[in-house]
């Protein structure tokens, strides 16, 4: 039986209060956010609301789908995210696959590392990349959102190393069995990576989801905005968004409040994300170390 030292008893009181103090700056802000938006805006304008709702209301959460605003942007992120995920998935694995093996199985394989490590260090410029959608027609469409980031350099190669760390001896023993190589990698390989593939799936479902500048950039048509982007316009723009009610913008000021607007709409932002990353923690951690180790 191991007897803990006074130094490891102060070391680990120490761990527990950091680390309790670090988990409250990150969730002391969402709770905040989610008492204000249900909160009566007298209350919110006289700042007496903390942690707890006052004056408890859903109006917030019924302007924003009244407005209809919110749930289009909303559809059109997960429209991305879907899709966004899918295209950087089957890119990650189909680049990541080939460039696991030694130079003597695959002989290029130092140039195309070469080439994409390039691609994270220098890129060709904002204008240029910007001309280069319109003219390929992409602008106002959902593929400006998700074909310029269909291979993420950084997660496929965390599932390169991966896939470098397993056993050799798996897809040898494939081989012989006669399996060439898009079955070992579909029948041997990726059950074997679930860490891997829910880490990079979740770096990439966390991207196409807070991502806004794209959507500022490529989108000319405010209904394409993604969720993200149309928030960011809002934080700008709420009253804007109030007036729109035209002869009910009056009596909506009495029940509704740009911060009380804000908070539900920015809480029901981030509730995807904070609903996704539970279910796919387990493998988050083991798929980050472990792929990690080799370079």
């Amino acid at each position: 039986m191991h007897f803990r030292t006074r130094g490891e008893k102060v070391f680990n009181v120490f761990n527990y209060v950091f680390i309790t103090i670090i988990c409250l700056t990150c969730a002391l802000p969402i709770i905040h956010i989610l008492a204000v938006s249900f909160s009566s805006p007298h209350y919110v304008s006289g700042g007496r609301v903390s942690l707890w709702p006052m004056g408890f209301t859903t109006e917030a959460y019924n302007f924003a789908f009244q407005t209809g605003r919110f749930v289009r942007a909303f559809g059109v992120s997960v429209q991305r995210s879907l899709l966004g995920v899918a295209i950087n998935m089957f890119l990650m694995i189909t680049t990541a696959y080939p460039l696991a093996k030694s130079v003597s199985r695959f002989s290029a394989r130092n140039f195309y590392m070469a080439f994409f490590a390039i691609t994270m260090i220098f890129g060709g410029g904002l204008v240029p990349f910007y001309i280069l959608l319109s003219n390929m027609g992409m602008l106002d469409t959902i593929w400006a959102l998700v074909l310029p980031g269909g291979l993420p350099v950084f997660s496929m190669i965390i599932l390169m190393n991966f896939i470098r760390n397993l056993p050799e001896e798996l897809e040898e023993a494939a081989m012989i069995d006669g399996a060439g190589y898009f079955v070992t990698l579909a029948r041997i390989l990726l059950p074997v990576l679930k860490p891997a593939l829910a880490t990079v799936a979740l770096f990439s479902f966390v991207f196409h989801w807070n991502e806004w500048f794209n959507g500022m950039l490529f989108m000319n048509d405010p209904r394409n905005y993604p969720l993200q982007t149309y928030l960011q316009t809002l934080l700008l723009n709420f009253r804007d968004l109030m007036r729109a009610f035209g002869a009910d913008h009056v009596q909506l000021i009495t029940r509704l409040n740009e911060r009380t607007g804000r908070a539900a709409q920015l809480f029901m932002g981030m509730l995807p994300v904070l609903v996704v990353y539970p279910f796919l923690q387990k493998y988050f951690t083991k798929g980050l170390i472990i792929g990690s180790v080799k370079g």
